[in-house]
């Protein structure tokens, strides 16, 4: 058996400059983090004395006779991918749902890749993982999704990433751990209650995209900006007014990154002491990432206190194996 620990990601600003369909064309740039959130992908190889060849446990407990049978997508298109012959058990798990913007579906996909590959015993570095989970999930999956959440997963760390034509770029800001951590202690997640599916939100901005050119642009110089910023300022206040820009910029993509809920989550932290903020991931639902100084903490918990706050740190490692018997 093997087991590996993949984390999610908090996408700080940039999201959009991360199409294919955008930094074919132009440079793209995004900032963010992996946090210590994860998903576990269990893999072990099954005896053929069972009924069936696999066994995939998630929110379904399935067990199929061939590949093409399983009915979670992801690992269908990996185990085809990766031409899965003998029959397997994967378990997953994590450490928050599904649909919620964290970058859970390619942290699954990323996990499930390092997971089998170990089982294996075969090494995949970083780059390698990466840009096979971009292919999986773009060209197998026909998934409507860019391709910052897969490098997040598979290199971990706080960075900067750059796109450019057919490739990119994993670039450390060079934050130190203080710096960092006092960062992290400023950020909530704060759960809309809204499950989502990023593809339809992905394709209808992707059908817009030669419409939103000009704000992609914007996105682009706001990204260069922050990374400024962040690398020069001693404080991190900054941080809340240029996310509230990029959040005003985000929602012209299409008319389905927010609805009236969203807003009004958004404006009463606003009231109770948050800077700025935005929706984390493609938008329509699951986490809003707000900063907020700490003196206004305790204010905005109490505003807000019907709904999930979830606190979070930055870390440096992606997917790894850490069992393996």
């Amino acid at each position: 058996m093997i087991i590996s620990k993949t984390p999610f990601r908090i996408s700080l600003i940039g999201g959009g400059t991360d199409f294919p369909s955008y930094y074919k064309k132009s440079p793209g740039l995004v900032i963010g983090g992996t946090i210590d959130k994860y998903c576990y992908v269990s893999a072990r190889f099954l005896p053929n004395v069972f009924k069936y060849k696999h066994r995939v446990v998630w929110s379904k407990n399935e067990v199929v006779k061939n590949n093409n049978q399983i009915i979670h997508p992801t690992v269908r298109a990996v185990f085809n991918y990766l031409k899965i012959n003998q029959g397997l058990e994967i378990h997953y798990q994590g450490d928050l749902q599904k649909n919620s913007g964290l970058g859970t579906s390619s942290a699954f996909c990323v996990g499930l890749i390092k997971s089998l590959k170990g089982l294996h015993n075969k090494g995949i570095n970083k780059e390698i993982l990466a840009k096979t989970a971009i292919n999986i999930e773009h060209n197998v999956m026909k998934e409507k999704c860019g391709s910052q959440d897969q490098i997040w997963a598979a290199y971990g760390g706080f960075n900067a990433i750059e796109f450019k034509g057919k490739s990119f770029k994993v670039k450390k800001l060079g934050i130190n751990k203080s710096k960092l951590s006092n960062l992290s202690k400023n950020l909530f997640l704060i759960y809309t209650g809204i499950n989502k599916f990023s593809h339809f939100v992905e394709k209808d901005k992707i059908s817009k995209l030669n419409k939103n050119l000009n704000h992609l642009n914007k996105i682009y110089n706001l990204a260069k900006s922050f990374r400024y910023e962040v690398q020069n300022n001693k404080s991190s206040d900054f941080i809340g007014t240029i996310l509230n820009e990029y959040w005003s910029i985000k929602k012209t993509l299409s008319n389905r990154v927010s609805n009236n809920k969203i807003d009004e989550i958004y404006n009463e932290a606003l009231k109770s002491g948050a800077v700025g903020g935005k929706i984390i991931g493609s938008g329509g639902g699951g986490f809003l990432l707000m900063y907020c100084k700490q003196k206004n903490h305790l204010s905005l918990r109490k505003k807000l206190n019907k709904l999930p706050i979830i606190k979070f740190n930055f870390v440096e490692k992606g997917s790894e194996i850490i069992f393996k018997s």
